[in-house]
């Protein structure tokens, strides 16, 4: 029979299984995390001359998401931090909603249903920037779409524009992280925006 060392320094078997259970835990949180992290890096530090994106990339550490006042078109407090988890698609327009923000509209249910089977994965923001009524008409012809009112102030100094142009013009893009990355321009072509919605959903696994 042989004798134990007084002097060994081996930890108790219950001991090394706790610790090999905590490695492996963060093995796997690690090769989970891995992918968006290495699209983000690609994104914004490595930014490779292929990328072909229609959309202007918006740093999301230099905008990101505010705790904003926001009520339903019925006056019930509601928050886009609510939203996180899906690929947010937003516009802002007063509640007359001028045939430019209609087009706007309409172009993000149908980019929406453009994905497939991705659609769900997609949700749409109408932020009204006025206490005034919103055509009910046009409320079914979007169905779906959340319309909710905000603070025009605490939009402008959220929401980055191009020049000469304003928020209105735009639509935005959200991640499922809830970081603002993408602004596409004033009239913006559907076709072009369903390019890169296509490529974001392909390549994201989150959302």
């Amino acid at each position: 029979m042989m004798n134990q060392n007084p002097n060994s320094t081996a930890l108790p078997p219950s001991h090394n299984t706790r610790g090999k259970a905590r490695w492996k835990l963060f093995a796997i949180l690690g090769v989970c995390a891995a992918p968006l992290l290495l699209s983000y890096f690609t994104y914004y530090v490595i930014q490779p001359k292929s990328r072909t994106n229609y959309g202007d990339l918006i740093d999301p550490r230099s905008h990101p998401m505010p705790v904003l006042t926001t009520l339903s078109l019925e006056g019930k407090p509601e928050a886009l931090q609510n939203l996180k988890g899906k690929w947010l698609m937003v516009q802002v327009d007063a509640s007359a909603c001028s045939l430019a923000c209609e087009r706007k509209l309409f172009d993000m249910r149908q980019l929406r249903v453009a994905q497939g089977k991705e659609m769900e994965r997609i949700e749409r923001v109408w932020l009204v920037t006025d206490k005034a009524l919103v055509s009910p008409d046009l409320q079914t012809a979007i169905k779906g779409t959340h319309v909710w009112r905000a603070d025009a102030m605490e939009l402008k100094t959220w929401l980055p524009s191009e020049v000469k142009t304003s928020i209105h013009d735009h639509i935005y893009l959200i991640d499922p992280l809830g970081n603002l990355m993408m602004r596409f321009p004033k009239e913006a072509d559907p076709n072009k925006i369903k390019k890169d919605l296509s490529k974001l959903l392909k390549a994201s696994a989150i959302g």
